[in-house]
Order: C-alpha cells, then sequence, then structure tokens
C-alpha cells in the first residue's frame, strides 16, 4: 500500500474523544485500528500489548503506563485487567480524549470486562473498508442516507457499473487490496488465518482443537448470507452443539462474523427468529469458503449469498457511523416471504432486497409487500429497495429498483 487513505471513521472517533474521556475501538485485525488511532493527534503516548516488555508492565503494574495523557492502548484484550487501572484514573481526573483503546476482539462480549468502563467510556467498531472509502469518496454514503429521505429522488441514486465479483475476493482489509495477484493474496489471507488461530483465539479462549475450529470457520464461510443453524452446523463439523455454539461465539468475539438478528414486526406472530450470519469481511469469508478466483465463484450455485455478502461490507460501515442510531436487520415469515436486509435509523425503517441479475419486475418486490402487510402501522417504512444489476425504477409505491454498482467499486 502506497499511502494512507482517511477513515470514514476519524470524524465519529474525534466527536467522541471530545466528549469522554475513553473511546475504545474494536475490530478485527489489520482494519486499520492502530493507524487510525495514531493519525489523530501525535501528542498521543502510545503503548502495544503486543509488545512483550509492555504485556508484563500491563499484567504486574498497570497504572504505570497511564503516567502520561493522552495515551494509545492497543491491543488491551491481551491484559483485561488494565482496563481497572483506566478506570481508576478516569475517576481520579476526568478529562475528555485522555484514553484511545483498541482491541482485536469485541470487549463488550467479554463478560469480565464489559462494565468495567460503564459511563466513562464509547465503544466503536471498526469494519474493514468498503469500496467506496477504499476509493475515498468522502460522500460515500450519501446514497443510503437519502433512501431515508420523504423526498428521495431516484434520480439522485448514482447509476455506475460494478464489479462485486472483484470485491469479493479481495474484501477490506488493506494489505489485501494492495495485492493484484488472486494467488498471492490468498497466501495473505492464509497467513492472516494462522494468526488468528495460533495467537489471537488462544488469547481469547482454549481450544482443544485448533484443526476442529478452522473446519468451522470453512464451513461457517460456506453459509454466509444464511439462517445460522447451530444443530446443521455442528453435526456437519463434526462437533457437539455445545462446543459448535462456543466456536462461533469465539468467532464473534473475535470480530471475525456478525449474527444479524431478524426484525420482529409482532411478538406474537409467526416470525424466524433465527439470525443470519455475515462475515465482517467479505475477501476473508471467500477464501475460507474455498473460492480463491473468479472461476470458482462462477462454479457456486449460491452466488446470491455472496453478493450478499459483498454489499454487506457497505451497509455495516454505514452503520458503523452512526452505532447508537442505526441498526441492520432482516426478516423473514415462516411462510418464506423475506427482506434480506432491514436498516433502521432512529426509528425508520428502509427495506433492501438483493438481486443479482439486470432485470427485476414486481415480482421480486414480494418480500417487501408482504413485510407492509405484516407491519401494523407502517408508516415507519420509509420504502422498499430492490437493489439489483440494471437501471433505477419505480416499482410500486415508495418501492424503486435501483443499482448496486457504486456499492461495490470498478
Amino acid at each position: 500500500m502506497n499511502n494512507i487513505r482517511d477513515r470514514w471513521f476519524g470524524q465519529l472517533l474525534r466527536a467522541a474523544l471530545g466528549v469522554l474521556p475513553v473511546a475504545v475501538i474494536t475490530g478485527a485485525r489489520q482494519t486499520g485500528k492502530t493507524t487510525l488511532a495514531k493519525s489523530l493527534d501525535p501528542k498521543h503516548s502510545y503503548h502495544t500489548l503486543d509488545d512483550i516488555g509492555v504485556l508484563d508492565q500491563a499484567q504486574r503494574n498497570p497504572d504505570s503506563l497511564l503516567a502520561t495523557r493522552p495515551v494509545i492502548l492497543d491491543e488491551v484484550q491481551r491484559a483485561p485487567q488494565l482496563l481497572l487501572a483506566v478506570k481508576r484514573a478516569v475517576d481520579e481526573q476526568r478529562k475528555p480524549g485522555d484514553f484511545i483503546i483498541t482491541g482485536s476482539t469485541n470487549l463488550l462480549l467479554m463478560g469480565r470486562v464489559a462494565d468495567s468502563l460503564a459511563g466513562r467510556a464509547i465503544y466503536l467498531d471498526l469494519p474493514p473498508f468498503c469500496p467506496a472509502e477504499w476509493m475515498q469518496r468522502h460522500d460515500g454514503l450519501k446514497p443510503i442516507d437519502r433512501l431515508f429521505s420523504p423526498d428521495f429522488d431516484p434520480a439522485d441514486w448514482p447509476d455506475e457499473k460494478g464489479n462485486w465479483q472483484r470485491w469479493l475476493l479481495c474484501g477490506g482489509f488493506p494489505p489485501a487490496l494492495a495485492i493484484e495477484s488472486d494467488r498471492d493474496r490468498g497466501l495473505w489471507f492464509a497467513a492472516y488465518v494462522q494468526t488468528y488461530l495460533e495467537r489471537d483465539l488462544r488469547q481469547l479462549s482454549a481450544v482443544s482443537s485448533l484443526p476442529d475450529f478452522q473446519r468451522l470457520m470453512a464451513l461457517a464461510a460456506n453459509r454466509t448470507g444464511k439462517l445460522l443453524n447451530q444443530a446443521d452446523l455442528a453435526r456437519d463439523a463434526a462437533l457437539s452443539h455445545p462446543t459448535a455454539h462456543r466456536y462461533l461465539n469465539l468467532l464473534e468475539t473475535g470480530c471475525m462474523i456478525t449474527r444479524i438478528r431478524p426484525y420482529s414486526t409482532n411478538p406474537t406472530s409467526g416470525i424466524v427468529k433465527t439470525p443470519k450470519l455475515l462475515w465482517s469481511d467479505c475477501g476473508l469469508a471467500a477464501w475460507l469458503a474455498g473460492i480463491r478466483t473468479r472461476d470458482e465463484l462462477a462454479t457456486r450455485l449460491d452466488s446470491g449469498f455472496w453478493l450478499e455478502q459483498t454489499l454487506h461490507q457497505t451497509l455495516q460501515s454505514w452503520r458503523a457511523m452512526d452505532p447508537t442510531n442505526r441498526r441492520i436487520h432482516f426478516w423473514r415469515d415462516r411462510a418464506g416471504h423475506e427482506v434480506d436486509f432491514l436498516l433502521e435509523q432512529n426509528g425508520k425503517l428502509v427495506a433492501l432486497e438483493i438481486k443479482s441479475g439486470s432485470q427485476v419486475g414486481p415480482a421480486d418486490a414480494s418480500g417487501i409487500q408482504a413485510l407492509k402487510s405484516a407491519l401494523k402501522k407502517n408508516q415507519n417504512l420509509i420504502r422498499g429497495v430492490v437493489l439489483h444489476g440494471g437501471r433505477a425504477r419505480p416499482l410500486d409505491k415508495n418501492i424503486h429498483a435501483l443499482p448496486w454498482g457504486w456499492m461495490v467499486g470498478d
């Protein structure tokens, strides 16, 4: 990579540091947490717990690392007791922006540390790059924001060609994006998984068999975009149900996967309550699933799910920019009607249905129509969108067919 790209996330982090004494940035390794934290202000001292000497100091005398403020504490999940020292320091002298903490695990999912900074910190997730951010489009999420506007005009939606297959193979980790060759990028992903298994995973929890865990990772990758049936996954991985459940929790804690929860229109109705599995990085998911080239992708019968995984890369960036007010759901009833993504912002909803083809019609919005009928008061549903490979046009009242090209780059 020849230059450091700005992260959209930076503006959110700066705002948080102006209000709260602690900002915790979590995300998978290689998303750019350290680079972002260091770029904010050169006055911050910096300590990484990947350094054995610093790790030992954090374990033996954590308060000594906090003598100089402001400070960046990198990979803090390696010594969770350091967070208690940060809590003491904040309680003694509360000053906005004193601590930037990064971790390659979701600290909120680690029971022993989840409440140590309650009321003192904001927790922010830094996802991998999405295409528009990698191409440095500073208004790259504006089209999604416009979907929530009552005066949305389809003419304002970008009409661009997109290469989703290329983005799927590359993913959003900066080092992988800098590699042109599919073969060389595959070597990078192999090294990434090996590092995760042999270092990061062992720091999170004892795993008796790394081959078993890696097999479950591959099987989970092949289920991307689908409802997560843990019993089936455990059976196929030749693991007990509790072990498969534990391994999935470790993947989620390690910021590898996300389980999207279904949106419930009525707690007593027949809505499917099983979550849907997606990966934080589409390139890593594709590699784990054995998709290394476009030719291999072309032979897959589940390409629609992989398009959904690729578009999720942009949607998770949208959510990360306002995690307090934005949510991503999906919707499915027991009759089989489904909406792939349901974006929520300040209580308002936008339904997204994903289609890989360039030709769509009103029938392709049947899931959205079923959702409208299921909602008791559908005024919260601002509009429905069928994202497809063709041109923009209306399908029904407040339902539009729009191209997904700009979301997956050139």
